[in-house]
């Protein structure tokens, strides 16, 4: 058995029927030959898209300050490091 594949088009048509219209997930599916489990899946895409989890959401910009954190801890490093050792060579240039 083929899987059928629909357009972007024709799933936004079919959710906006169920969203908007009121139509039961049943009523759509009979009328547009989807079955019951595709447009529940379609939903749960849309619901995802339009309204992001918020857990996910907050993940996200922990994972990016993360990476920013990381990059500044590791420039102050370096930077640290070179201030070390012109320290070094100027008190070994002194005595």
């Amino acid at each position: 058995m083929s899987k059928q594949r629909f357009t972007s088009e024709f799933k936004a048509e079919a959710i906006k029927q169920i969203t908007e219209r009121g139509y039961s997930v049943k009523d759509v599916s009979e009328r547009l030959g989807v079955s019951d489990n595709s447009l529940y899946n379609w939903l749960k895409q849309h619901k995802q898209v339009t309204n992001p989890d918020p857990v996910v959401t907050q993940q996200q910009d922990l994972a990016a300050e993360n990476a920013k954190l990381k990059a500044a801890l590791k420039r102050a490093e370096e930077e640290r490091d070179i201030l070390k050792k012109a320290a070094a060579y100027f008190a070994k240039q002194f005595s």
